[in-house]
């Protein structure tokens, strides 16, 4: 009886002392996430955006230096919690904070794109603006007043990126140096927009345009001044790109594992896409829309199509209150700041009753790479980044009830989900009815089996850009401007490219493992619906939480 009692009593304390570690995490979670909204950098991948403070943001070293010391004061307290006894979806949460620290060691030691990039400064000037454009107008006074401390925060970021910047790739200077050519027609055109669509006065809106057109036109001239002696090494170095693997996309495969994955993923797309070419070679081609109207009714309808498909086929539950993926015009006031930023709006935590919107410009025959296909046929981009893709998936994770998910974000599986969804659709039936619509899926599928290639070798150093973007654009094939595009982003953020295909093939695995313990029982959309609720955690602590197997955790 005494060793009963003994064993109940050393239960209970095992208990108390979980629920009281529990709670440190909670109050963590809490203080990181406030401190992340402040200090995240802008970044052009609209998935990753967040809901932030207003006011005006600080890129000086004695602002890094203290980013750094409240890092270390998180990394202290994280570390000193014993998640080991904790059940395992709190010890889900446990690594999930890990990460979202180890991603900010990443940016701020690892990868200090603050130091080695001028696209960085680029990225926290215009790409903001861009993104408070994206949700539509017109603005209220609150908002006109934070697009206008955005613009005018330009040139004190600016000046501070020249103090920063340590010998940059020449490469990442010549780039930076060509996207910001004509920048002060281009404010002036967003600002002719803004003024009828926000509560600004003239005068104030312009003279804030003039101060950050001087100020990118003389940061602009610095890089063409700064050119010549700078390096040409671009590589981050295996060491580097091996941190952000294991410890912040918490992905369990090594560089040359992933060049295999993707090389193998390569070869079944081209073989898959001749089949289809084949099979569809007296099928007449797919027509553009004829104008922007007609491309927002087809988009809106196709939609409409996509979310009754999901729900009849059994392959995932639709929630009512999840908003629609919508088609609208491009305003002038974003038009003029394209290649800053994704010109859609994903809505966030906040704005769930409103729905997500892409912006279009005219349909025709010279549109880049994925809007050439999106204008013959909007399905694979509305499957991709709408629904059942990015926005359904943000939705679902921002309603989660646990806080730490709501806030978390990874591409992987952010990104694995949206390539994961559009062959889901395509085994499911839904492009049956258009032959050259899966010719497009096939050929996606070997844009991001080659991305990993291209990822891989330019954080190795085996690729220049110039190399990385000829090779897109020859092997996809793709337009020379979208590949460049790819081929930079690319250079500048190691480890974002291989997020589509080895997200993907992690899905895939984790369904297999799934079905094969469920046997008989096994219900797709069952697994679809716990995925996609989870969709910003990574597919290996997923799959540790509904199999029980950590198995493909990073060692």
């Amino acid at each position: 009886m005494k060793k009963s009692w003994a064993g109940v009593l050393l239960f209970a304390l095992l208990l108390i002392n979980a629920s009281a570690e529990t709670e440190s995490l909670d109050k963590l979670v809490n203080d990181f996430w406030a401190w992340r909204a402040k200090y995240a950098p802008f970044t052009d991948d609209d998935v990753n955006r967040i809901e932030r403070p207003g006011g005006v943001r600080d890129w000086s070293r004695s602002s890094i230096d203290s980013q750094r010391k409240d890092l270390a004061e998180f990394e202290t307290r994280w570390k000193k919690l014993d998640a080991n006894t904790w059940p395992i979806p709190q010890q889900v949460d446990y690594r999930l904070i890990g990460s979202a620290l180890a991603r900010v060691r990443w940016e701020l030691d690892i990868n200090p794109r603050w130091k080695r990039d001028p696209n960085f400064y680029v990225a926290q000037t215009l790409t903001p603006v861009a993104e408070a454009l994206t949700v539509p107008g017109a603005y209220d006074a609150a908002r006109s007043r934070e697009i206008l401390t955005r613009i005018g925060n330009i040139p004190s970021i600016l000046q501070q990126g020249v103090v920063n910047l340590d010998k940059p790739p020449a490469s990442f200077a010549t780039v930076a140096i060509q996207a910001l050519e004509n920048m002060r027609p281009r404010l002036r055109q967003m600002a002719t927009g803004l003024l009828k669509s926000t509560t600004l006065k003239e005068n104030e809106l312009n003279s804030a345009i003039d101060r950050a057109a001087d100020a990118l036109d003389s940061f602009r001239e610095k890089l063409r001044e700064m050119l010549p002696s700078l390096p040409n090494e671009t590589a981050l170095g295996r060491d580097a790109y091996v941190f952000f693997l294991k410890n912040v996309a918490l992905i369990p495969y090594s560089p040359e594992e992933l060049l295999a994955m993707g090389k193998q993923e390569w070869n079944r797309a081209v073989a898959f896409e001749a089949f289809e070419k084949n099979r569809n070679k007296n099928v007449p081609p797919l027509k553009i829309a004829d104008n922007v109207d007609d491309w927002i009714k087809d988009a809106a309808a196709k939609e409409l199509q996509i979310r009754r498909f999901l729900e009849e086929r059994g392959i995932l539950i639709v929630p009512n209150w999840v908003g629609h993926y919508t088609f609208r015009p491009m305003p002038e006031y974003l038009s003029a700041l394209q290649g800053f930023g994704e010109t859609d709006d994903f809505t966030s935590q906040s704005r769930l009753s409103e729905n997500c919107i892409r912006y279009v410009t005219k349909p025709s025959g010279k549109l880049g790479y994925f809007w050439q296909a999106t204008a013959e046929d909007p399905r694979p981009i509305t499957v991709h980044e709408g629904i059942p893709g990015h926005y359904f998936q943000l939705c679902l994770s921002w309603k989660h009830d646990d806080p730490i998910r709501r806030h978390y974000y990874d591409s992987g599986a952010n990104e694995g989900i949206g390539f994961y969804a559009e062959e889901m659709m395509l085994r499911g039936g839904l492009f049956d009815d258009s032959p050259h619509t899966r010719e497009i899926i096939y050929n996606f599928m070997r844009l991001r089996a080659l991305r990993v290639e291209v990822d891989v070798k330019l954080a190795l150093g085996e690729f220049t850009l110039d190399q990385a973007a000829k090779y897109l654009q020859e092997k996809v094939p793709m337009d020379e401007q979208t590949a460049r595009q790819e081929a930079i982003a690319f250079a500048t953020g190691p480890g974002q490219a291989i997020t589509y295909q080895i997200g993907k093939l992690q899905i895939i695995k984790f369904l297999a493992d799934e079905r094969m313990q469920q046997g008989e029982k096994f219900n797709l959309r069952s697994f679809h619906d716990f995925v996609w609720k989870n969709g910003n955690v990574p597919i290996a602590l997923q799959k540790w939480e509904l199999l029980g197997d950590a198995s493909s955790l990073p060692k």
